[in-house]
């Protein structure tokens, strides 16, 4: 009698990691990008957004406060150009904390008056790209108002952790740049520009040229905040002035230097345009 021989047990392609993290396989990772914040949201019953972008290096004002007196102590004592220049640095980050504490602020606000329209399904939640800096403000707002909110990160070559303000089964950590794009825009009706770096004017060009060829609706607000800082980085009127730019896709900006201001311009389009809810909110 012939001995039957043991074959090695064999993985299904989907269980092996190997294959998993080939090229071959990317179209999965890609799907599964899709389709894992498809299900969380939808189970967590998230009909809409309030996107939130901004700096990751802007700090909380008692952060900022306490990294300025770190450094004048080191600072003693030493009068040389560099220490000069790292209390310049840090005395601006102090500055720049405002916008951290208004985020926050605006977040909590937009939040508070979001829980008053129901939780069956959440209307405008707010959602960040899940970071430190702005998007932990915005998420930490939300928290503060006892409310839910979305964090969308990225996968970065450097550890990058989420903030600890975003609702856990909200938490989404993405490899593909292109697909957390699409998931910020997706069920987002409003987009708030807080002052930021390349990242941030990325996700803002991203959204702004969906609207300019109507792949967004022409109701999606978009909300520059902080004249101050935005109008020294960029010369909008300018762009117009030389034909680069209509009148017309200029307006598709708004502006506000408060909160106040911020949260009235909100309220307004939300209640304008997106209230009450589609009955098949759910089409994703």
């Amino acid at each position: 009698m012939k001995h039957r021989r043991h074959l090695p047990h064999v993985k299904l392609a989907y269980q092996d990691p190997k294959f998993m993290e080939s090229l071959p396989a990317r179209p999965l990772r890609i799907l599964a990008e899709y389709f894992d914040p498809l299900t969380r949201l939808r189970q967590a019953q998230v009909a809409d957004t309030i996107v939130m972008f901004g700096s990751a290096r802007i700090h909380s004002r008692e952060q900022s406060l306490a990294q300025l007196e770190q450094v004048r102590r080191q600072a003693r004592g030493r009068r040389t150009g560099e220490w000069r220049q790292k209390i310049s640095a840090a005395r601006s980050h102090v500055e720049m904390s405002r916008y951290y504490e208004d985020a926050r602020e605006l977040s909590r606000r937009v939040t508070s008056w979001s829980m008053t329209l129901g939780m069956h399904p959440k209307r405008f939640v707010i959602c960040s790209g899940g970071g430190p800096g702005i998007m932990e403000a915005a998420n930490r707002g939300a928290a503060e108002a006892g409310g839910s909110s979305v964090g969308l990160s990225i996968q970065l070559p450097h550890e990058q952790r989420s903030n600890p303000y975003v609702t856990p089964e909200l938490n989404f950590c993405f490899h593909y740049f292109f697909m957390r794009k699409l998931w910020f825009a997706q069920r987002a009706k409003a987009l708030i520009v807080f002052p930021g770096g390349f990242g941030t004017m990325d996700e803002l060009w991203e959204m702004l040229t969906l609207l300019q060829t109507n792949k967004l609706s022409s109701h999606h607000l978009i909300l520059i905040y902080g004249r101050k800082y935005w109008d020294k980085v960029l010369n909008w009127r300018h762009m117009v002035r030389t034909g680069t730019i209509s009148e017309r896709e200029y307006k598709l900006l708004q502006f506000a230097d408060s909160v106040e201001e911020a949260f009235a311009h909100v309220r307004s389009d939300m209640e304008a345009y997106h209230l009450p809810l589609d009955a098949d909110w759910d089409h994703t």
